[in-house]
């Protein structure tokens, strides 16, 4: 994997990039729709690269590695063949996963020992069976194994859980350099920075993460559930840490207010399920504001989401009709809402990514947030 950075905003951390993996190049900043069993939620490969115009996904080695399982991934040649997507794909190591099945985990030194939420079957993952899964999946960008801690989290857990995410991200570090991918192409590992919303762990977490001199970092532990203003606060305080020739990847973040605010603190890439979910429920994000289409306000507006949009969901359908599908219980009304809320977040970001490259970002950002946050 390589990364070039192609220019920083004039008043802000902003950046612009340009990642290139054996799948295909990723414009940075980017967003990458989550498809946590090897689909995006009720959207087509095809709708993605078409409709969306994703450049990379999301795959979830917790899910992937419960269903189909890895035996089926080996034989399909990995996820790539499997779900029939040709560009660049990111793995989570499933350690968020095993952090929300708190009644159902056991951590230890060797591990986690967990409990499936499909059948109760017990299992353990370690830095190394996950670094093994994670080939066998075959993403591109695969995650380090992590524990991410609760919020509110107290002071002595928070660095004890860091100080065990740094000692499995070396034992990742050298299982992948004791192993090779499965299917001919680079794998890139992204270590992981955690810490809760404490300053002083956060600036430790960025730099041992730093030093492990990874291609790309990761923020995680964010965005679960602790006030924006200390969401922020961790962001500015660890990309100022980590390499600026190397990607910022902040996990599972967020609203599109909440991204434009961390591009400006210098992140690259972000994912998250609330484009999808939020659409499946009628909520639907705009250039002017949030829709709840379920509104009756909504009932003979036939004017489409957005007719400038390039994305067929967006321009060809009404609000009045995407909003009978919605009251009717029918399954296209769900599809056509994500399929617009991810086409609006991928068009967000390259919309950013022209402002940065124009030195105009620092000036846009505040009136763009100010009008994404209006409830309409």
């Amino acid at each position: 994997m390589n990364f070039e950075l192609i220019t920083k905003d004039n008043g802000s951390k902003a950046r612009a990039g340009k990642i290139t993996t054996a799948h295909g190049e990723i414009e940075t900043p980017i967003f990458m729709p989550v498809g946590t069993v090897g689909s995006v939620k009720a959207v087509t490969q095809e709708q993605l690269k078409e409709a969306v115009q994703a450049q990379i996904i999301l795959g979830n080695t917790y899910h992937l590695y419960l269903r189909p399982g890895l035996e089926v991934l080996s034989k399909a040649g990995g996820l790539h063949k499997f779900n029939g997507w040709d560009r660049p794909i990111l793995t989570d190591s499933g350690g968020y996963q095993v952090f929300s099945l708190a009644a159902n985990r056991k951590i230890k030194e060797e591990g986690c020992v967990f409990q499936s939420h499909i059948d109760g079957s017990r299992h353990l993952f370690t830095p190394e069976n996950v670094m093994d899964i994670q080939r066998t999946i075959g993403a591109d960008i695969i995650m380090a194994f992590d524990e991410c801690p609760p919020y509110p989290s107290e002071y002595r857990y928070a660095r004890k859980s860091m100080d065990l995410t740094h000692r499995w991200l070396d034992r990742c570090i050298q299982r992948l350099a004791d192993t090779m991918p499965a299917y001919g192409h680079e794998q890139t590992l992204f270590p992981i920075v955690q810490g809760s919303t404490f300053k002083d762990l956060r600036k430790a977490s960025a730099e041992y993460i730093a030093s492990r001199g990874a291609a790309g970092n990761a923020i995680g532990g964010l965005s679960v559930g602790e006030p924006e203003q200390d969401m922020y606060e961790m962001c500015e305080l660890v990309c100022d840490i980590l390499p600026v020739d190397k990607p910022r990847y902040l996990m599972g973040v967020g609203t599109p207010w909440n991204i434009l605010e961390n591009i400006s603190l210098g992140v690259d890439m972000f994912d998250c399920v609330m484009p999808t979910r939020n659409g499946r429920n009628g909520m639907l994000f705009t250039w002017n504001g949030v829709i709840n289409i379920r509104n009756k306000k909504w009932a003979d507006d036939f004017t489409p989401i957005d007719e400038n949009s390039p994305c067929f969901a967006t321009n060809t359908y009404s609000k009045a009709y995407l909003r009978h599908l919605f009251i009717a219980g029918e399954i296209l009304g769900m599809t056509l809402a994500s399929i617009h809320n991810l086409a609006f977040y991928l068009e967000l970001v390259k919309e950013a990514r022209r402002q940065i490259l124009a030195g105009t970002f620092s000036a846009w950002k505040p009136k763009m947030i100010s009008q994404l946050k209006t409830r309409l």
